[in-house]
């Protein structure tokens, strides 16, 4: 098994690389085609996460519906999917098709940091504008500490996310002590965590334990006896749907009934399916949104959404992909062209373009600066919180 996955990881690689030799500025992003303008989207319609790539295409679908109406420029956007099967090489795989035989002009995707950074390079060295609406890790725009110029996001980085986890547990729950549970095989997970420790620390909270366990593990007896051993106020789990629905569930199950927090990761309706609705309640995440915010925008959206998908709430992976959708034809519309080299330059100039998820001002790293919201669970439904703005 070992050796079929590094296998996969060098022949894609090998084609990688040959995309990246072979093609420039004049064979790659020929994406219009008389009045139609490819963007493609590279996203985990199957496999460990697919829930996140599927929400973000019902997003982009129902963005597109909504923007060709009148069009851009005179034309119309035409999606372009490729399914990365939740897996690094397939993302590879996913950009060098999309660029070298569907010539787009910008790519969409991936949902999780790992599958963005694979890809990376490959839109980087083929100056293809590429967007991920849920990567939330800062080295998606940042490779070695220089800037990826073709690289954006739509989402706040998890620094943020971890922040404002900490200042929650401190500020509203009161807690003084907890327990941080941390997918080991996740930059995403330890990422969230450090930054979370960092500023727990400084309020004066104590981290009691750190607990580990990786993807695709499925019984987290053992770690949660501990924790309960340690009888910490609040429990911080940065991780996935998948596992964290039979985290919360077992430490349900061993009466562990203290808080437990986590961020978007979380945002699944698998997460409930996995973990059941009673045990759920008394946990929270920090989000990108939430359908119960009363703003104008957000409403608008939610309305439509519920008209296009039979009355399907939209969750955070739906508003991020629709943002995405309109970043990009906003780019498309102020560059005058699907050029992809004069759509990157509109993307880094956009400044106080009003989305569904909040304002789209960005930062000297390509990352959006914008509020978060804090979901509750109760009974199963996600509920708003409140509203925190960046500093």
């Amino acid at each position: 098994m070992r050796k079929k996955k590094l296998a996969g990881i060098f022949m894609s690689l090998m084609v990688a690389a040959g995309v990246m030799a072979g093609c420039n500025s004049s064979t790659s992003g020929d994406g219009e085609k008389g009045d139609t303008i490819k963007i493609g989207a590279n996203l985990e319609l199957s496999g460990g996460v697919a829930s996140y790539g599927q929400s973000i295409k019902e997003g982009i679908e129902l963005a597109f519906e909504e923007i060709n109406k009148d069009g851009i420029n005179g034309k119309k956007l035409k999606l372009v999917p490729f399914d990365n099967k939740s897996d690094a090489p397939e993302a590879i795989n996913g950009a060098t098709k999309l660029i070298s035989q569907d010539k787009v002009v910008a790519i969409i995707g991936a949902a999780t940091s790992g599958n963005t950074i694979a890809q990376a390079e490959i839109a980087q060295s083929n100056k293809i504008p590429l967007l991920t609406p849920t990567g939330t890790n800062p080295d998606v725009t940042v490779k070695g500490g220089k800037l990826n110029d073709f690289v954006y996001r739509t989402c706040f980085i998890d620094p943020f996310q971890g922040t404002v986890a900490a200042n929650f547990a401190v500020n509203e729950l009161k807690v003084k002590t907890a327990a941080v549970f941390i997918d080991t095989a996740s930059d995403y997970s330890k990422g969230l965590a450090a930054s979370f420790k960092e500023l727990f620390a400084k309020e004066g909270g104590k981290v009691v334990l750190e607990e580990a366990y990786v993807a695709k593990d499925t019984d987290f007896h053992a770690q949660l006896t501990n924790i309960k051993g340690k009888n910490p106020d609040f429990i911080f789990v940065p991780g996935y749907y998948e596992e964290v629905g039979l985290i919360v569930k077992q430490a349900r199950e061993l009466g562990i009934n203290v808080p437990m927090m986590g961020a978007d990761g979380w945002d699944s309706p698998k997460l409930v399916e996995l973990a059941g609705n009673e045990a759920l309640n008394n946990t929270f995440i920090t989000n990108h949104y939430s359908s119960g915010d009363s703003d104008q925008k957000v409403q608008e959206f939610v309305k439509a959404f519920k008209a296009k998908y039979k009355d399907k709430s939209p969750d955070a992976f739906n508003a991020l992909g629709y943002d995405s959708a309109y970043f990009i034809a906003d780019a498309i519309k102020r560059a005058g062209s699907s050029d992809p080299k004069k759509i990157q330059k509109a993307l880094a100039e956009t400044d106080g373009l009003s989305l569904v998820t909040g304002k789209m001002k960005l930062d000297d790293k390509h990352n959006p600066i914008k509020s978060a919201v804090i979901l509750e669970y109760k009974n199963g439904e996600q509920t708003f919180k409140t509203k925190v703005d960046p500093k």
